[in-house]
């Protein structure tokens, strides 16, 4: 948690963390440093774990190998040796490295997981795995091996290696060897006492860092969702009485609620909306059910973050030491995770959905109410934005392959010892595709509504027909960076602009400015 809002560090305990503070920590590298009230549990779990060991009491994964080899004592002289072990022949992920935001979110999460303090690990663990972190040590972690059961065992392997002066991590633009890292930033490797290798690796950090990263940016794109919508909706020239406030109440979901009222305020003080005055007495579902179908999504985000609320302040290792006995559990186990991962990953899908379906009303002149064919003046030498539609089908159509939830998916493992797994950190990579495709549709949308208002205008310039508030302020940030279009043009170049619109926050800040926060 930030321990008040003048300080730049966030102090972490093992129980306060914010998803807030994540996102400050992985994308504005925020500093982080232990929290004082931590120290006394890490000193007492500590204490336990010695003076059994010393008994010669046989405790898993303290003075037994892992897993299948549950049943194998370890001499006290190997014990070291075992830990150490334990990370190198744990770190066989493969394929590509993980985004450093992610790397970062996972290193926090680990370090306040282990602050909890029944974890069993000296306070140097955590606090070489903040320096880390601080000095921008980035473990170089593949981001495929983990099947979200008894931990993100191989991405966490990979993340533990600099610890021990092991590994590859990217340091100031290079990817150098962890122990040169270490050295470069003044620091020295740790060698791991009983029980700290198995609590580096035992525990849902990967996953946990995907699904926090992901609730922040999923809750960002859920009010860029409605910005698009309300743009596409007064492009269009939509019937605004299915939004009223009456409408939402008598059926009162909340994320459906939450949607029509930022529509009401974006689409405020409009003189474009027809109120059924016109040929038509209602829309289409795409502009219609925008706060049914944005509102059913946004629940789902808002189960994410419950989820990841608990998750991200919760002991997740194994065994668990407790003041009066070290017990075996399954906290490790991703399945919380995996499912609600899988649930809001078909909730970014279908914003994405209902995107496109809107784009096509925009470019198709039989269903645009009076614009013209794929939104240029000059059509047939002008193909305009035929294709932005194309792509954007391309990206929904992708979406529904990763869709597929991974969670019902399982393969047993360690002989049979770990039978049954979540799948959770596939769940968490699919989510973070799938978003990153509807923040594409998204881009896109939001350039056809540009295009499309700026048209509507021009066909009525002696009327002095505008859109609302907040529709006119995001209408003048895309067009912006994005101009009118009178003849083709390099059409990419356009979408790519106008995802970083979205992606940098510069879209939302605009229209908030304009109306107020949207909710």
């Amino acid at each position: 948690m930030l321990k008040n809002k003048h300080q730049s560090e966030v102090y972490i305990d093992g129980c306060q963390l914010k998803l807030e503070d994540v996102g400050l920590v992985a994308k504005q590298e925020r500093k982080v440093k232990l929290d004082e009230k931590a120290y006394k549990s890490l000193n007492q779990s500590r204490k336990l774990i010695e003076t059994l060991l010393s008994s010669g009491e046989v405790i898993y994964g303290i003075n037994t190998g892992f897993g299948k080899f549950k049943d194998v004592k370890i001499k006290p002289e190997d014990t070291r040796k075992l830990q150490r072990n334990l990370l190198l022949s744990h770190a066989a992920g493969v394929g590509e490295p993980l985004e450093p935001s992610v790397v970062r979110a996972a290193m926090l999460l680990r370090a306040n997981s282990l602050a909890y303090g029944l974890s069993g690990v000296r306070s140097e663990v955590i606090e070489l795995l903040l320096e880390c972190l601080n000095h921008g040590i980035h473990p170089i972690v593949p981001e495929q091996g983990s099947l979200g059961a008894s931990g993100d065992l191989a991405p966490l392997a990979h993340l533990s290696l600099v610890l021990i002066g092991e590994g590859l991590v990217e340091w100031n633009g290079q990817v150098i060897s962890g122990q040169a890292a270490l050295a470069k930033a003044g620091l020295k490797p740790i060698i791991l006492e009983a029980k700290e290798g198995i609590a580096l690796l035992n525990g849902t950090q990967i996953m946990g860092a995907l699904g926090s990263l992901l609730t922040l940016e999923a809750e960002h794109l859920a009010k860029v969702a409605d910005i698009a919508g309300a743009m596409s909706f007064e492009a269009q020239r939509g019937i605004s009485d299915a939004f009223l406030e009456k409408v939402q109440l008598a059926r009162p979901h909340p994320g459906q609620i939450t949607c029509a009222h930022n529509l009401r305020r974006l689409i405020a003080e409009s003189t474009l909306q027809s109120n059924g005055d016109k040929k038509q007495v209602q829309d289409a579902y795409s502009l219609r059910c925008i706060p049914q179908v944005h509102g059913a999504s946004r629940q789902a985000f808002a189960h994410l973050r419950q989820v990841m609320e608990i998750e991200i302040n919760s002991a997740t290792d194994n065994p668990l030491v407790f003041a009066d006995r070290i017990v075996s559990g399954g906290n490790f186990h991703g399945q919380p995770l995996a499912l609600v991962l899988d649930y809001a990953a078909i909730a970014l899908s279908e914003l994405a959905n209902i995107s496109e379906r809107r784009i096509e009303r925009l470019v198709n002149p039989a269903l645009s109410n009076g614009l013209p064919a794929f939104l240029v003046i000059d059509g047939g030498i002008n193909s305009g934005y035929m294709i932005t539609q194309y792509t954007a089908a391309a990206l929904v159509s992708e979406n529904k392959c990763l869709a597929h939830p991974a969670s019902v998916d399982s393969i047993p493992t360690s002989a049979n010892q770990e039978d049954h797994v979540s799948m959770g950190t596939i769940a968490g990579r699919k989510a973070r595709a799938i978003l990153q495709n509807t923040r594409r549709v998204l881009a896109i949308e939001l350039m056809c509504a540009a295009q499309g208002l700026h048209l509507r205008i021009k066909q009525n310039e002696n009327s002095q027909l505008l859109p609302g508030t907040g529709v006119l302020a995001a209408f003048q940030e895309v067009s912006k960076n994005i101009p009118f279009l009178e003849n083709d043009r390099e059409m990419h170049l356009d979408i790519t602009k106008a995802e970083q619109l979205i992606e940098s926050g510069a879209l939302l800040s605009t229209v908030e400015t304009a109306i107020g926060p949207l909710n």
